[in-house]
């Protein structure tokens, strides 16, 4: 496993998502992600699978402190008070004394920034996360933050990444301030299965389209990935990415492919950052 840093965060380049795993798939794959070698997992409040998230890792045989641990608030307790209340909330589902990364899951425009932020850096006072950041923040609101409690304090923004999608301003944004750019749905949703470019370069690697898709974002600076699957065989084929390297030239082949395909759009979602 190779790892990445950000104001004091250490943080494995290769975590397992659990998002939209039901309770019973999240712990059968949390623990084979950690079998497997996976010590990076991430999780959230409107996932509903804090508990058994929890229970895997606890299951795992793996110390505690060995796993980085990342879950996020949901944006209906960003107010101050309740927001402290929630991470409480989670960390018992969790049946962990803390958490080494807890997020902002999506920005809340009904709630001060300012407040949200103030709550969420009480939470890491009290030793309850050791590092915070936000999530699917545009380089504006992102902005925003450090300007209420510095750059230093926030470690990631976890948005949608992957080879279809450009986050230029968002990648060079995270790299001014110091951070990293976690990439969630890295894969589109599987989308890059298929992908003529991808499995071009992936033949002459005796690699899958997935595979070269994970490498690709791996090897950029500031960049961290999070694929989530169901089947444990994926998984591993998943975590298979430390044993070859892109050229130059095979990297700028992917970055032909980016776009503004993006997977991931909902109603609460600000005003995004176009290529």
């Amino acid at each position: 496993m190779d790892y990445k840093e950000a104001h004091g965060a250490r943080i494995p380049v290769l975590g397992f998502g659990t998002f939209m795993l039901k309770p019973a798939d999240a712990r059968r794959m949390v623990e084979s992600a950690i079998d497997i070698g996976y010590r990076h997992i991430d999780t959230a409040q409107l996932y509903r699978n804090e508990m058994d998230t929890g229970a895997a890792i606890a299951a795992s045989g793996v110390d505690r402190a060995d796993i980085f641990l990342t879950t996020k608030v949901w944006i209906d307790r960003f107010h101050a008070g309740d927001l402290e209340a929630s991470a409480d909330e989670s960390l018992e589902r969790l049946g962990t004394g803390y958490v080494d990364l807890l997020l902002l899951h999506w920005p809340n425009a009904d709630v001060p920034l300012e407040e949200t932020l103030e709550a969420l850096m009480r939470v890491k006072q009290a030793g309850k996360a050791k590092h915070i950041g936000v999530s699917n923040f545009s380089t504006a609101l992102v902005q925003q933050a450090v300007e209420i409690i510095g750059a230093e304090q926030l470690v990631t923004n976890q948005v949608e990444y992957h080879v279809f999608l450009s986050q230029q301003k968002i990648l060079a944004q995270a790299r001014q301030f110091g951070m990293l750019a976690t990439a969630y749905c890295p894969l589109a949703q599987g989308k890059v299965m298929g992908n003529e470019t991808l499995r071009g370069i992936g033949d002459k690697h005796g690699k899958s389209e997935v595979q070269v898709a994970l490498r690709w974002l791996l090897q950029q600076d500031s960049v961290i990935a999070i694929p989530r699957t169901r089947n444990e065989a994926h998984a591993r084929a998943n975590f298979a990415v430390f044993d070859f390297m892109l050229d130059d030239a095979e990297m700028r082949r992917i970055d032909r492919l980016l776009g503004d395909d993006r997977q991931i759009d909902p109603g609460i979602a600000p005003v995004w950052d176009r290529p």
